[in-house]
Parts: C-alpha cells; structure tokens; sequence
C-alpha cells in the first residue's frame, strides 16, 4: 500500500473525544490500583507482617505478571470486541482491587497481586488501539497523549494510598477504589462502544477469526520497521528507568540535598513537564502529518534530540537549577514518544495486529524497566557515579534516534 501525507481532514466520528475521557479516566485508575499499594508499606507490614523482600516481591510478582500476560492481551483485544475487552478489564481489575482489602495473610496478598497482573494487562493495548479507530488521522497522537495524561495523573496521585492509610486503615483505599471502579465499569456498558469500522476493517475482520496468536507475533516480527521500533522502546525504557528511578538519588549526592527536597525536585517539576510534553508532541504530530507522513516518527525524534543533550549537560553541572531545568526538558521532550507511539504503530502494521504489537512492548518495557534499575545499582556498586550514568543515558538516546530515523511508515494513515 502506498504512502500518501495525511492532508486530507476526516470527520471525526460521534463520541471520538468523549471515548477519550472516559478511558482517560480508567487510565488514571488503572495506575492509581496499581501503585498504591507501594506508599503504604509500614501501615500493610503493620497489619501483616512480613519482610522488605516479601514487600518487595508485591510489586515484582504484578509487573512479571503483567508483562508475561501483555501480548496474549492484546492479541484478544485484536481478536474480540475492543470495548468489551476494557469493560472486562476494568471490572475484573476494580474487583481484585476490592478483593485485596480483605486480604489477611502475605499469600493472600500475594495472590491478588498477580491476579491484578492478569487483568490490567488487558487494559493499555485495547484502550489505544480503540482511541486511535476513532481518531483515524488529524486528532490520533492528541488524543493518545489525553489518554496518556490520565495514566501520569494517577501515578501522580499514588500518594493517596499512604495519606488514607495513616488517618484510617491500611484496606480502606482499596475498598474506595475497589467499589468506584466497579460502578465505573457498569457506566461504560452504557457508554463506551466500539469505532465504526471503514470498508478496510470490515473486509479484514473476516479473516481475523483464523489469525492466531502465534501468527501475529510472527507476522510482526517479520516488519523490520516493527523490530526497529521494539529496540528504540527497549533502549528508552532503560533510559526512563535510570533517569527516574535513581534521580532522587542523584539530586540528593551530588546538590547535598536532604531527602524530601532531593524528591522534590525529582518529582514535582517533572510530572507537569511530561504532562505538557505528552499534549505538545501529539498537538504538533497531528499538525505535521497533514503535510508530512513521517511527522509522528520525526517528533519524537526532535524530542529526543533535545533530551540527550539536556541529560548530557544536568549530568555536568554543578548548578542546582540548571540541573532541574534540563531535567525538566527531558521530561517534556521524551514524552513526546510516549505519546506517538501507538500512532507509529499504526504507519506500520495492520489494524488486526496493533494491540498485540503495542503488547508486546508493554512486555519489553516491563522487562527493561526492572533491568535499567538494577543496571544503575550495579554500575553504583562499581563506584561508577551517577553523572557518569547518566552520560550512558544520553548516548543511548542518540542510539534510539538512528534506530528511529531508519523507520519507514507502511501504510496510509487516514484508511488505518
């Protein structure tokens, strides 16, 4: 199929943005469920005793879980109704929520926290890939980018579950979100539905109950443009997580700050940054690919061209606020490919394959995550510093922009 610029406007279909809204708000509930339950460590170790590492072992258990269950997710939500998959997910998900307040022992909790894997995984492949049918072409990274708002919002708001923990007990959160969610799943019975399908979909859907999930994982890996953009996710996945996770840290040693402040600055001027980034790369990839259809390959790009160099520099200056404002730049501009990512994968693959590709980076993402933070202990435990990782950081940055550039886009935009 022939690339042609997506000049030409399509008319949106009805409930396109309110599609996004309301899964916004799922996507912050998504996180929220997830992350609570790590501000509240000594108030849960408290009401059932266990070690660091069994503490430890709730987060390591959902995200192993998570990752391992992501492509087989999201080769259901190409398979079934997209709509009815996130209904299912968010139920289920608000149900082990609900389930995890009565949990008395480590093993119970251990349980639900596997169980929320299952079901959360389904969620993030299915939303975008139904986000992006309802905006085919002028409004596709804008409305991914909203959508994406509400999942940096709820992990903003993780602070909640130790806040309630503290002034009541340590269950009485997930209850909250546990009943909330269950209500909201019934509301978007009523109002979340599939995208209208165009004359490409309909023809292609009567295959689709032959395609099998191992055919789509070979289809996909057989897309060199696919491949190239899995590595660049993998590299910037471990470049997130040694930026992020060992900032506190960085800030704390190298400025002498004390902890609070060190977190801080590690945290408050970063998510409003990213916030603004994830709208500004979607605004300006819509803008673009009416004349261009590259646009949501090369924004990102721009982005990272400008986050290199800025996590080069903060990991030179001995200057605090220089350091928190190239900080605040990488946020900004990296977001940018959080923010096209589902949309490139729309130049690239076929509908009936979307989720599934963007879970298998789920996957990816998951399984770099837990290595770029054991990277950044280890190259510590070498007496390696902090700006020196980060240095690390920026050339693998500059890696995933040769990678990216050499992406070619497949299909036409508007039609998929």
């Amino acid at each position: 199929m022939n690339i042609v610029a997506g000049s030409v406007k399509s008319k949106l279909p009805k409930r396109a943005w309110l599609v996004v809204v309301l899964l916004a708000i799922v996507g912050c509930l998504n996180y929220l469920d997830r992350i609570i339950i790590t501000t509240m460590r000594v108030s849960i170790v408290d009401a059932i005793p266990m070690t660091d590492a069994q503490f430890g072992l709730l987060t390591s258990v959902f995200l192993w879980v998570y990752g391992l269950a992501s492509p087989f997710a999201g080769f259901l939500a190409d398979k079934f109704n997209r709509s009815l998959v996130i209904i299912a997910s968010v139920f289920l998900w608000s149900l082990v929520t609900w389930l995890t307040a009565y949990s008395t022992t480590f093993n119970h909790l251990l349980i639900t926290r596997a169980l929320m894997g299952i079901s959360e995984a389904c969620y993030i492949p299915a939303a975008l890939s139904l986000i992006v049918e309802y905006h085919k072409s002028h409004t596709r990274s804008l409305a991914v980018g909203f959508h994406m708002v509400g999942i940096m919002i709820g992990s903003g708001l993780g602070f909640l579950g130790g806040w309630v923990a503290e002034n009541h007990r340590w269950n009485t959160i997930f209850i909250i979100l546990g009943i909330f969610g269950i209500a909201y799943a019934v509301l978007l019975v009523l109002l979340l539905k599939d995208a209208p399908k165009s004359q490409v979909e309909i023809a292609s859907r009567k295959t689709e109950d032959k395609v099998s999930f191992l055919h789509s994982v070979k289809v996909l890996f057989k897309l060199r443009s696919y491949i190239l953009v899995l590595i660049a996710w993998g590299l910037l996945g471990v470049v997130a997580w040694l930026v992020v996770g060992w900032l506190p840290t960085y800030f704390q040693e190298h400025f002498d700050l004390t902890q609070g402040v060190a977190g801080l600055y590690a945290t408050g001027y970063l998510y409003p940054a990213a916030i603004l980034g994830l709208l500004l790369g979607g605004y300006w990839a819509d803008r673009w690919s009416r004349s261009n259809p590259r646009a949501r390959i090369l924004v990102p790009v721009i982005g990272l061209c400008v986050a290199a160099p800025s996590v080069f520099i903060a990991s030179y200056t001995d200057i605090l606020p220089v350091a928190v404002i190239c900080f605040m730049l990488y946020s900004l501009t990296k977001s940018f490919i959080d923010t096209n990512m589902m949309p490139v994968l729309c130049l690239i693959t076929y509908p009936r394959y979307r989720a599934t590709g963007y879970g298998i980076l789920n996957l990816v993402a998951t399984i770099i995550g837990g290595v770029g933070l054991y990277a950044g202990g280890v190259l510590r435990d070498l007496d390696v510093n902090l700006s020196t990782v980060y240095q690390i950081a920026a050339l693998t940055m500059i890696i995933s922009i040769l990678i990216l550039i050499s992406v070619k886009p497949k299909y036409i935009e508007s039609e998929l």
